[in-house]
């Protein structure tokens, strides 16, 4: 589990291809401090699994999957990645409930001068992002302010813009986005509840 604070700012140091997955090794001195071989660590919001770690750097398997549903596919070396390593039972959840699990991935499109920044949603998101409710965008934990059919807009502050990556992003960048995972929840123990759906018999 994650809670969307960014720990620190990583650096791609290597991109291997292997058999149905990505191999990515990635510069990060925090986050390694007390990293083991199983640990998790997200990177750009994705829970990867470090296979090995030395000399601050750790180094990740992406599978196939993954690589479709996010923006890791487009990695290459020299890139900045945001990090986070797995909460702690007993420690503060400065953000909120996150599984390192994208849902899809979305589009930058503009910020103005007041921070407000808005991102292209996929439309089988849409449903579950709602005004005030919480987003994590590349692994940032962040409350929506306003949000339509196909967008919603966040308001950044100066820290944020500094410390992650969506300082740097530029209008058609790729985010990788994951939704509220109790609204999904949700929606599935109501669906069946719901007028017009279908009731199924054990």
């Amino acid at each position: 589990m994650f809670t969307g604070i960014v720990e620190e700012l990583g650096d791609i140091t290597a991109v291997e291809q292997v058999p149905n997955a990505a191999r990515l090794t990635v510069r990060g001195p925090l986050v390694t401090s007390d990293a083991a071989h199983g640990d998790s660590i997200a990177v750009n919001g994705v829970c990867l699994t470090v296979v090995d770690v030395a000399g601050g750097e750790f180094t990740v398997d992406v599978v196939h999957e993954t690589l479709q549903r996010s923006s890791l596919a487009k990695v290459a070396v020299g890139d900045r990645v945001n990090l986070e390593r797995a909460a702690a039972v007993g420690g503060r959840l400065g953000g909120h409930i996150m599984q390192g699990h994208v849902d899809g991935t979305g589009v930058y499109l503009s910020r103005d001068p007041q921070g407000v920044t808005r991102f292209a949603l996929p439309e089988q998101l849409s449903r579950y992002v709602v005004e005030k409710g919480s987003i994590a965008v590349d692994g940032v934990s962040l409350t929506v302010v306003g949000v339509g059919v196909d967008e919603f807009s966040v308001a950044l502050i100066p820290t944020t813009l500094e410390l992650t990556t969506l300082g740097r992003r530029e209008p058609g960048d790729l985010v990788n986005l994951e939704v509220d995972v109790v609204a999904k929840y949700v929606e599935k123990l109501a669906g069946a509840h719901l007028p017009g759906a279908s009731k199924e018999r054990s």
